[in-house]
């Protein structure tokens, strides 16, 4: 299967344009002129906004028109951990217009909450329990709308640890329902065990070792760097492809044997100052490594 290149859109609005944010008809003009097959939207403001079917249409017509598809979605969720059942699958309903009017193949959830307490006062094996069963029913949700449901762990939410990680995707325990494998997000869970509640847990192997963990539920990829440190004390810190630690001759083997068979391959670049300058060579990294491993 070709591989497919896109990149994330809140790089555009975060982080080093929090100010200033890029138009998304200049991200995709910027996008289309440097060879992505596609965008990974950004479900916030000014992307989209205002969030209407007249919007969306707009976003659509911009999209044929740079030759441009969409390979995910990242919207706003409230906490599946405190939100009633009911109130957060209508927001997962209301998401998945999105993906319905652009075509989006994957719909990204997070635990939202912080990762060092367990909120609403309930105990660990309840919050966990009641995440899962939401992301259960979301995902049957999805399927209906042939819509991926993908969760991104990452250090700055709730559920953090490796082994967290594999147990939700076997609790929830639906085909529709894989994780958004980050290799940054990777690292520093497996590696640095950064912001992990109670007893640090980190894998001997790394992400490597993480990869393999997850055989058969990678449902997504985003590829990025680390420099091994935190953006604001609060999550990885996503750091050009090439300048930071990250092994990606052993990285895109591990992903590779754990199943990830998806066309999409996917550059993070959230958070990083003035990630437009950088985007043209991180795509010439992610080719060489499509190149070599795709």
């Amino acid at each position: 299967m070709k591989k497919k290149t896109s990149i994330g859109g809140w790089a555009y609005i975060w982080g080093g344009y929090q100010e200033d944010p890029i138009p998304l008809e200049t991200v995709l003009e910027a996008l289309s002129g440097q060879g992505f097959d596609g965008i990974e939207m950004a479900a916030f403001p000014p992307h989209l906004e205002p969030n209407t079917k007249k919007r969306r249409k707009e976003i659509k017509k911009m999209l044929i028109d740079y030759g441009l598809e969409v390979s995910g979605v990242a919207a706003p969720f409230p906490s599946p951990a405190t939100t009633k059942n009911n109130d957060y699958l209508d927001v997962v309903k209301r998401n998945l217009e999105i993906c319905d009017d652009l075509r989006i193949p994957k719909l990204r959830v997070d635990t939202v909450d912080a990762p060092t307490t367990i909120p609403g006062g309930m105990n660990y094996e309840a919050c966990f329990a009641k995440v899962a069963e939401v992301w259960n029913r979301a995902a049957d949700i999805c399927t209906k709308s042939e819509v991926k449901l993908i969760w991104e762990f990452e250090p700055g939410f709730l559920f953090n640890k490796s082994s967290q990680v594999v147990r939700m995707v076997y609790k929830v325990d639906h085909p529709n329902f894989s994780i958004l494998f980050d290799s940054c997000h990777a690292h520093m869970c497996s590696v640095m065990g950064s912001r992990q509640m109670g007893q640090k847990e980190t894998l001997d192997g790394g992400v490597v070792q993480f990869a393999h963990m997850l055989t058969g539920k990678i449902g997504h990829i985003h590829l990025i760097d680390s420099d091994e440190t935190l953006h604001d004390d609060e999550t990885s810190t996503h750091a050009p492809l090439g300048t930071g630690v990250l092994d990606f001759d052993k990285i895109i083997p591990a992903i590779l044997e754990a199943g990830y068979d998806d066309e999409w391959w996917t550059i993070d670049l959230c958070f990083w100052p003035k990630a437009l300058k950088v985007t043209e060579d991180n795509k010439r990294y992610l080719d060489s490594l499509i190149e070599k491993f795709g």
